[in-house]
């Protein structure tokens, strides 16, 4: 049920709020474009390659479970990175329908030059906040994106690519 608007001078009305989300927007903005200029790459393609740094030998899969996106999406973050010579894929030698990546010398070339954090200053903060602010929070934005009638199939996307 819609709340009663305040007016824009309390320290709660929508328009406060908006201005809150504009700077978390800005903030996380912000961090992919300095990583994009410093290193050609975009945000999410800088994640995708430092998990398989992190996880040697991972398959696209767990590196989708990994970074919670769709795995069409860690797909096509794969081919890119393959393209660009920054890992390898190999067939696993127990089953040889699945993949192993590894990244390549280039690609830790590239992840020494990334200013932290890869996976985005917005998770970085979350994961900083209490039990108790998170559940208040994921409440709140499930009631917003309620009354957006959002699409929730974006919750796959990488931030980096919005």
């Amino acid at each position: 049920m819609p709340r009663d608007h305040q007016p824009d001078d309390t320290p709660t009305s929508a328009a406060q709020v908006l201005r809150r989300f504009r700077v978390v927007f800005n903030a996380v903005r912000g961090h992919f474009q300095e990583i994009e200029k410093r290193v050609g790459l975009g945000g999410a393609q800088v994640w995708a390659l430092n998990v398989v740094r992190d996880h040697p030998g991972i398959g696209v899969g767990t590196l989708a479970k990994n970074m919670d996106i769709h795995q069409s999406t860690a797909s096509n973050l794969v081919k890119l990175l393959l393209r660009k010579e920054l890992i390898s894929m190999h067939k696993a030698s127990a089953d040889r329908r699945q993949v192993e990546l590894q990244i390549s010398p280039s690609g830790l070339a590239i992840l020494s030059q990334v200013p932290g954090p890869f996976e985005g200053v917005l998770p970085q903060a979350l994961n900083q906040l209490s039990a108790a602010s998170l559940l208040r929070l994921d409440q709140d934005l499930g009631e917003l994106v309620a009354l957006l009638k959002a699409d929730e199939k974006a919750a796959g996307i990488p931030l980096a690519q919005l």
